[in-house]
């Protein structure tokens, strides 16, 4: 039966792999990417210096195909819907890759940022594609140093503070309110620096972006004094190669 490896590579940097992920690379035939275009080419790259890092040798097949345009326009209670829309078609293009390009003997893989297990589709997908029964597989997930480990790493500091709790949310939840009972908030998937909401509190910022690339971007401090220059610099990020990835913990002050 065909094999699937799901494989967290990290936020970036090559050495950032574990030793499982590793030992996951050296067996398996063919890797799955998919290209989302000109602007995001250096991403299709990392993935390449990743496995030229750790398969020197060679003795893989690379297949690439065009990852499917998502509606980002879509708000609401649209979101859900379009979101839905587009792993599905994600879903026929993983669907097609595994039976025409993975030997009924041979295992495959996909290459994930971070670890799978944390804001990716990649197992919905793959839970999708076996409910329609086309084709068969079996799967096997190997976990990855997160962006949110690698951005409180980075800065030098802990992901919670003693006996108290951290939520990790996104941008879209973020702007309907900071969590309740929470005061460490770990943010991901942001395009529109909701921050900027809760610069009248006394809190700290984490901001990190490109984290474990070359582009490494990092900026710490009270969040009323960073706000703006975290703008600032990640919009010139922004303009300067076309896309960004970042992520921020937010570390409330009460009573302070």
């Amino acid at each position: 039966m065909r094999k699937i490896h799901v494989i967290g590579i990290g936020a970036g940097d090559p050495d950032q792999l574990t030793l499982q992920a590793v030992k996951a690379l050296r067996s398996t035939d063919v890797f799955f990417i998919l290209d989302k275009g000109e602007v995001k080419s250096d991403l299709v790259q990392l993935r390449r210096d990743i496995l030229d890092a750790h398969m020197p040798e060679g003795g893989y097949r690379l297949v690439e195909a065009r990852d499917p345009d998502r509606d980002r326009t879509a708000g609401g209670p649209a979101y859900s819907p379009a979101v839905g829309d587009w792993r599905s078609a994600r879903a026929a293009i993983y669907e097609r890759l595994i039976a025409e390009e993975l030997g009924e003997d041979e295992s495959g893989a996909f290459l994930v940022w971070g670890d799978p297990a944390l804001y990716d589709s990649t197992l919905g997908i793959l839970e999708e594609i076996l409910d329609r029964g086309a084709v068969a597989f079996s799967y096997e997930v190997i976990p990855g140093i997160s962006s949110v480990s690698a951005l409180v790493a980075r800065h030098r500091t802990g992901l919670n503070r003693v006996a108290r709790p951290v939520q990790i949310t996104t941008g879209r939840r973020l702007a309907e309110g900071f969590p309740d009972g929470v005061d460490d908030v770990v943010v991901m998937l942001d395009a529109h620096q909701t921050f900027r909401r809760y610069t009248d509190e006394d809190i700290d910022i984490y901001w990190g972006a490109y984290i474990g690339t070359p582009d490494e971007i990092l900026v710490s401090g009270p969040l009323a004094e960073v706000a703006p220059f975290i703008e600032d610099v990640r919009a010139e990020a922004r303009e300067r190669k076309g896309w960004i990835m970042d992520t921020y913990l937010l570390r409330r002050n009460p009573g302070l």
